[in-house]
């Protein structure tokens, strides 16, 4: 059984179409489009996030979530504790 299993694996390797040459392997359109999509999503994705921290802090400022109301609205009171 074991000489069969060995010549089956022998045949199969043989009967296998060997690699294109280095010259002849290029990425292709469908790699450069799919490149340009995640290009453009990491952009979406980043306008979204930026504008959705820009609504939570307006909230924050008006005092939505609880917090008291900041009376300089729009200036980062971190930066004045430095």
């Amino acid at each position: 059984m074991h000489a069969l299993a060995a010549s089956v694996v022998n045949a199969l390797v043989l009967a296998e179409e060997k690699a294109p040459a280095d010259e002849d392997v290029v990425a292709g359109w469908t790699a450069f489009w799919i490149f340009l999509g995640l290009i453009v999503a990491v952009a979406v994705i980043g306008f979204a996030l930026t504008r959705s921290l820009r609504t939570a802090q307006r909230a924050k400022d008006q005092g939505v979530y609880g917090d008291p109301v900041d009376s300089d609205a729009g200036s980062d009171s971190s930066a004045d504790d430095a």
